[in-house]
């Protein structure tokens, strides 16, 4: 569990830089986004964090994809796992992999929204505001949807959480193609996200009790997928 946070723990290390644009969200201008050299490499990386497919509700046209990018990373660790690289190689890409199959599996780290108020898409949802009801604190739509799990961060917690997650489809677990679990990530961030009460615009918007009860159920079954997926990956690939 430490090693599968690691990545978003840097973030906070002021041992890390946070290259790129958009407060590092973005490779742009990033020194060496693809770089890939294990715990020397100081750079935050925040861009692997995320796939940012693109579509809009009216019609503003589409900003290409920035790579790399989620998709790009998990390819490039889970080839250094299956080769003969070194341990210290391995581990780094590891920690990396744990976290990024877990974010891929999360609607809005493989979407944006593009609208002509912000042609550059909303960063998957940190630049819309909600509430989970009317005197609750502001928050982002990205952050809602990381904090559905609501355990926290007690191990114990979380240990139980995983163990009342309902079993994950085997056939879907099976598949191990990337692309594929992106493609279910950005058809859930339209169908399932960007909806009622999400309206145009920034918000702030009140999420519905309906909203939030269907949203923690995606988020249990997208979990659950990702760890069993995760797993196959690793008894296929870890050498």
């Amino acid at each position: 569990m430490i090693a599968s946070t690691w990545a978003d723990q840097i973030k906070g290390d002021p041992a890390y830089t946070a290259d790129g644009s958009h407060n590092g969200n973005r490779p742009d201008g990033s020194p060496d986004p693809t770089r890939n050299t294990g715990y020397d490499d100081k750079l935050m990386h925040k861009y692997w964090h995320f796939v940012h497919k693109p579509f809009t509700p009216d019609h503003t046209p589409l900003p290409t994809i920035p790579t790399p990018n989620a998709q790009t990373q998990i390819a490039a660790f889970r080839q250094v796992l299956a080769s003969g690289s070194a341990d210290d190689l391995k581990s780094h890409d590891l920690s990396w992999l744990l976290h990024l199959v877990g974010d891929v599996h999360q609607p809005l780290h493989c979407a944006t929204r593009v609208r002509s108020a912000e042609p550059a898409g909303d960063d998957g949802g940190t630049l819309e505001n909600v509430k989970t009801c009317e005197a609750c604190a502001l928050e982002e739509l990205r952050a809602f949807w990381n904090g559905l799990p609501g355990m926290g961060e007690d191990p114990r917690a979380v240990i139980q959480y995983a163990k009342a997650l309902p079993p994950a489809d085997a056939a879907a677990a099976r598949n191990l193609d990337v692309a594929t679990w992106v493609a279910e990530s950005f058809q859930d961030a339209q169908q399932d996200v960007y909806v009622g009460p999400i309206q145009a615009g920034a918000g702030p918007f009140t999420l519905t009790a309906e909203y939030q009860a269907h949203a923690k159920q995606l988020a249990d079954q997208r979990i659950a997928l990702a760890g069993a997926r995760l797993a196959n990956i690793l008894n296929a690939e870890l050498k």
